[in-house]
Parts: C-alpha cells; sequence; structure tokens
C-alpha cells in the first residue's frame, strides 16, 4: 500500500508547533471527572531578554530552556479517502513542523504564595490536546 504524504501550506509555510517535555507525570486532581482535551494545566513564560522559560503548574514553579532538534519532526493528519464500501487511498496531511522543544529537567520549585505574571512576561497557557496552545512559543 502506498501512502501519499502532503502539504498544502506551502513552500517553508508551514504552521511551527513545539513540544513541552517534562521528567515526571502531571496529573488531574482525584476529583477531576471531565475530559483531559483542552484542560490548563500550566502558565509557560519567557521573559522578553531570555531563553529561559518558565512552567508555574499550581503552587510549582519549573525552569527550562529552548533546544533545537536535530532533526525536525513533522505532524501529521490521517486522511482515508472511500472508494464505496473499501479504503481504497491512504493520505498523510502535513498540519506543522517541529523544531524546537522546551526541556524541563529540573525539579520544581515550591512557590509560597500564588504567582504573579509580570507585564514584560509573554505568557501562554498550557493546555492538552489543544491544537492553538500546542503551536510554538
Amino acid at each position: 500500500m502506498q501512502i501519499r504524504v502532503k502539504c498544502n501550506c506551502g513552500e517553508g509555510n508551514c504552521v511551527e508547533w513545539g513540544v513541552v517535555e517534562l521528567q515526571g507525570f502531571v496529573e488531574p486532581q482525584p476529583g477531576f471527572q471531565g475530559s483531559l482535551a483542552n484542560l490548563q494545566i500550566g502558565i509557560l513564560c519567557r521573559p522578553s531578554s531570555q531563553e529561559v522559560y518558565t512552567l508555574t503548574i499550581g503552587y510549582h514553579e519549573l525552569t527550562g530552556s529552548k533546544i533545537s532538534l536535530k532533526k525536525p519532526l513533522l505532524v501529521l493528519k490521517k486522511v482515508k479517502h472511500m472508494d464505496g464500501e473499501s479504503c481504497s487511498d491512504v493520505e498523510l496531511q502535513v498540519v506543522g513542523i517541529i523544531r524546537h522543544k522546551i526541556l524541563f529537567k529540573t525539579r520544581p520549585k515550591a512557590l509560597i504564595s500564588k504567582p504573579e505574571i509580570t507585564s514584560r512576561e509573554k505568557q501562554k497557557s498550557i493546555m492538552l490536546g489543544s491544537a492553538a496552545s500546542n503551536q510554538a512559543v
């Protein structure tokens, strides 16, 4: 079977995505009953003058850095073309490209009070399963 890879975004215009790599587990509260899709898990900030990122999850703060990947990764979407009752063609569409990751490799720092975000920092909410929040920072 032949699988075609198709890019509709044009030459060099693919949407940039990013990867957030954590060491450990991120678990919802025990009483959480909803879906994990679009669940806000924290706030990702980057001071404008540095390449250091902070991720605040509840009362824990992690510090990380942006790292270029040796080989870029593609974000693909599988599309099946139906031919009557059988699936004759399968096509992979390029949704985005990942060239960088933000690596948090240290243990979290406990915050005593709820953190305040200064106006000089860029901030972005991190959500599970949300395409818009998975794009590169």
